[in-house]
């Protein structure tokens, strides 16, 4: 074993479902604007670009029922539902046919994101990192295990404080899970422990102190957070 200079730190994991054992994970991708009410709701056309990646540190992941300090440097924090992706057969240069046999399963998330310094950057044409990959900013439910039957399609919610913020159809993403799969592993090459976030539907909006965000999707468990 190496001989490190400082303790190696443990990999970050996240539960599964109907199981002791954890997925480590390695990466996280998420895809923006990859539903058309919330590309318009942001003020773009939805149908005028590729779809484009950003990432977060794996250690940002926090699980369903975490309580989380409200971020410092923002005063406008938003929840994004999202569905995840969970990589568990790597490649690169992936046909779309052969995609979803390098899913090991899914769940449900909530990319947090600073939206005041995601504007700034934008107007500035700087980078997102500050915006989206902060401390505690990737909320993910139990990991479900992909069953065969493809990926989920059903339907997903956003509540806060227990107020309804966003729901849409999963079949609504404009570049569905296979179709992702295949272009981001063009960019770089996919591993297992790799998670791809794929876009939030429209309605995102600010979480308070105190408040509890749930996200849901159908046939998967929930991602809940507290900001405090």
């Amino acid at each position: 074993m190496p001989d490190y200079v400082i303790p190696c730190p443990t990999p970050p994991s996240l539960p599964v479902a109907g199981s002791s054992a954890r997925f480590a994970l390695r990466r996280i991708f998420c895809v923006g604007r990859n539903y058309a009410d919330h590309a318009v709701e942001m003020g773009h056309d939805p149908q005028a670009e590729p779809p484009f990646f950003f990432t977060k540190p794996s250690d940002a992941v926090v699980l369903d029922g975490a309580r989380i300090p409200y971020p410092p440097a923002t005063r406008d924090l938003h929840h994004e539902a999202e569905l995840v992706v969970a990589i568990g057969r790597g490649g690169a240069d992936i046909a779309r046919a052969a995609a979803l046999a390098h899913v090991w399963g899914y769940a449900t998330g909530n990319d947090l994101t600073r939206r005041d310094l995601q504007a700034q950057a934008k107007a500035l044409r700087r980078p997102w990192d500050m915006a989206k990959g902060f401390d505690n900013s990737a909320v993910v439910g139990l990991l479900h295990p992909a069953t065969g039957a493809g990926a989920p399609q059903g339907r997903i919610t956003c509540r806060v404080g227990g107020q309804m913020r966003q729901t849409a159809r999963l079949t609504e993403m404009i570049w569905d899970v296979p179709g992702i799969i295949e272009f981001l592993s063009r960019l770089v090459a996919l591993r297992p422990g790799d998670l791809i976030f794929t876009g939030t539907p429209a309605g995102v909006g600010p979480i308070a102190r105190g408040q509890t965000c749930t996200v849901e999707i159908e046939g998967l468990s929930p991602a809940r957070v507290t900001v405090i």
